[in-house]
């Protein structure tokens, strides 16, 4: 399997990086036509579609949304058999009161926050990164 597995190493090298703009999850009818949305990520769920999207392409389309969110990447290639990240940095986010949706790529985390908080979950998590850095010999 690729990617990192050790918790260590993962919350050392999680990098988080914001990327720009605003985005939203919707939901759709399962047959819908997506092909104009552009999907960050699709989840088929009982109730429909589950999209995220860019605010832009939502409101462009007219989709109902409630939750305006950053998108912050992890940049280190966490293995999908990886055990604990999620939960460290979920964590670390409760603790200073940001919600976090994640959604799992085949390589990177990828963490939807709410955007006026952007800020404060990548220093949370840079500091959940430079805390799990090992002492200097």
């Amino acid at each position: 399997m690729s990617g990192e597995t050790n918790l260590a190493r993962l919350l050392r090298s999680m990098t988080p990086q914001l990327n720009p703009g605003q985005y939203v999850f919707c939901c759709v009818p399962v047959e819908h036509d997506c092909s104009a949305l552009q999907p960050i990520a699709s989840l088929r769920e009982a109730e429909g579609l589950s999209l995220v999207l860019t605010r832009e392409s939502a409101d462009a389309h007219g989709l109902h949304y409630d939750y305006v969110a950053a998108w912050i990447t992890l940049q280190v290639h966490s293995s999908l058999a990886a055990v604990g990240l999620t939960a460290s940095f979920s964590a670390a986010l409760a603790q200073t009161g940001i919600s976090c949706n994640v959604v799992a790529g085949f390589h990177h985390d990828h963490l939807f926050v709410p955007s006026e908080r952007a800020e404060k979950a990548l220093y949370t998590l840079r500091a959940l990164s430079a805390a799990s850095m090992p002492e200097p010999a």
